[in-house]
């Protein structure tokens, strides 16, 4: 068959050649070792917990080796294209701290390799296509869904791998006049890739994260081109990722049995592969078993989930960190001030069998990263959060942030700050005390302590404060009302001898604690009260007489 013939029937519109698509992506110019790395989602308008891991793992390999990590949308499939699609992408990633150095922008591209749309791209795809087909290397086929359902219920019922293959393939060898009718009848048509594979025929590959493994060849004539021109996945990423300079594609390990089909394409368009990183499973727990975290089932699947909830952005990035490397906690313990860039990430601590994703550890590491900040930064942070998911909390911060500050200052600092706060969306609750408008009492004094005693305690309290006091004189005033009323001032001595008093000092400052702030756990309780003041101090003892 004289295939230059037939590659101009199939594509007589496109002229430009792979040389003329070369000149337009010279090599980059990057240092030695440096990687290029890119996160290709589509625009489904959902992104996965899945996605933040691979993402973060491009960007900590490019970003530490001195390397481009960029932004790819695989917009070929329009059926999963949402409104916005792309927008939602790259605000959400944003929001979490994932920035890119080129590629798709929510009005165009920014960078010298695009279009990073591969929809955009139809031109560059057909090129390279058109010259697999001058080379015989891939083929038009015109069957219609009904015969390919037919071949697949031929398989099935012959219990024969399923796919376009051998005698199966029945468009492979087709004469050129068959194909020219088919043409000329406006037939739409698929161009497949014509595969030398076998399956008994079998070598290794070298994955950056599995490390060595087995690889079957591929011997399904797959589709490179759909019948609008636009090409598969398999194909366009083989051929964005050499134009586009990638070295390292990270990917999770469901995308392993496509490699095979991957390798081939590489080879048949005489590019260099780039290094693979097939990534472990995002799991997590479920009443004792190991499971694919679900964005159906667990509302944590969905990155959207992680800012509307108000963790910060240093935090999952921390907690992904511990699950890619697994010396990262060491690391951490050695050096807790230094920035996570400063880690020498590699994808040869990365695990091989799962990564259990645990919303509890999450949430501890959370907790450590709050309370290394400031209270300027916590107010900061929460007032960015309050603003997009609770106006009301906003403007209740915004109205007075001098006296926000100084609540948010009570236990911070020092070698063992305070861990109240998981998330930005906690911090209402922790201060709400604070402010009339949304104190609640939310815990009662315990029923065993007689209502007398305690309005006995809380009486002498009133009568004996004095806001001018250091927190040493007010301690010794609260030892005094304890002992005055038959509590024990010395927790040594109370603990010898329980039986021979109502109570302890610790039980008198829980009377006021839940007396002045409504609960029974708070921060420092003579630094609450040196915040609220001696009349709201008064009147919230008063409330309980």
């Amino acid at each position: 068959m004289d295939t230059n013939l037939l590659a101009d029937l199939l594509y007589p519109n496109i002229k430009t050649l792979p040389a003329d698509i070369e000149a337009r992506y010279p090599a980059r110019n990057l240092p030695e070792g440096a990687k290029v790395t890119r996160f290709a989602p589509s625009p489904t308008g959902f992104l996965h917990i899945g996605n933040l891991y691979g993402a973060f793992t491009d960007e900590r390999l490019a970003h530490t080796s001195g390397g481009v990590f960029y932004l790819r949308i695989e917009d070929t499939d329009a059926k999963r294209t949402v409104p916005n699609g792309i927008q939602i992408i790259i605000e959400t990633l944003a929001k979490l701290g994932v920035e890119f150095d080129e590629g798709a922008v929510i009005d165009g591209d920014n960078g010298a390799y695009g279009p990073y749309r591969q929809s955009e791209r139809a031109e560059i795809y057909q090129t390279y296509a058109k010259q697999l087909i001058r080379e015989g290397k891939a083929y038009p086929c015109f069957c219609t869904e009904e015969e390919l359902a037919a071949i697949r219920e031929r398989q099935e019922a012959e219990k024969l791998n399923p796919g376009y293959y051998g005698e199966f393939a029945i468009w492979r060898d087709a004469p050129i006049e068959s194909i020219r009718e088919k043409l000329d009848a406006g037939v739409p048509f698929v161009l497949r890739f014509r595969s030398e594979g076998d399956l008994n025929n079998k070598h290794k590959f070298r994955d950056e994260i599995k490390g060595e493994i087995d690889v079957t060849e591929n011997d399904i004539d797959h589709v490179i081109l759909k019948s609008d021109g636009i090409p598969t996945y398999h194909f366009a990423h083989a051929v964005d990722d050499h134009l586009m300079g990638t070295t390292h594609v990270i990917r999770d390990e469901s995308w392993l049995s496509t490699l095979p089909f991957h390798i081939q394409l590489f080879k048949a368009l005489g590019f260099k592969m780039p290094k693979y990183c097939h990534t472990a499973q995002v799991l997590k727990l479920d009443n004792g078993n190991k499971r694919k975290i679900s964005k159906r089932k667990d509302p944590e699947a969905a990155l959207t989930y992680y800012h509307s909830q108000g963790y910060p952005v240093a935090a999952v990035r921390e907690y992904l960190m511990t699950l890619l490397n697994s010396n990262f906690e060491e690391w951490r313990l050695a050096n807790p001030d230094a920035p996570i860039e400063s880690f020498k990430f590699t994808t040869k601590k990365m695990s091989v069998s799962g990564s259990l994703f645990d919303l509890d550890k999450l949430n501890d590491v959370s907790k450590n990263v709050i309370s290394r900040l400031t209270a300027d930064e916590v107010y900061d942070f929460t007032f960015a959060w309050a603003e997009e998911n609770d106006p009301q909390f906003a403007s209740v911060l915004e109205n007075d942030r001098e006296y926000a500050v100084r609540i948010l200052s009570i236990g911070r600092g020092g070698k063992k700050p305070r861990k109240d706060i998981a998330l930005w969306s906690e911090v209402k609750d922790y201060m709400s005390f604070f402010y009339d408008m949304l104190f609640t009492r939310e815990t009662a004094i315990p029923e065993s302590f007689s209502a007398e005693d305690v309005k006995a305690v809380l009486a002498d309290f009133i009568t004996s404060y004095d806001e001018n006091a250091d927190q040493n004189e007010w301690f010794a005033n609260i030892k005094a009302i304890a002992e005055k009323n038959g509590f024990c001032p010395d927790m040594k001595q109370y603990k010898a001898n329980p039986e021979g008093f109502k109570g302890s000092v610790a039980d008198v400052s829980m009377f006021l604690r839940v007396a002045v702030t409504g609960r029974m756990n708070s921060p420092d309780l003579y630094e609450v009260m040196q915040i609220l003041g001696k009349g709201q101090v008064l009147q919230r003892v008063n409330g309980l007489l």
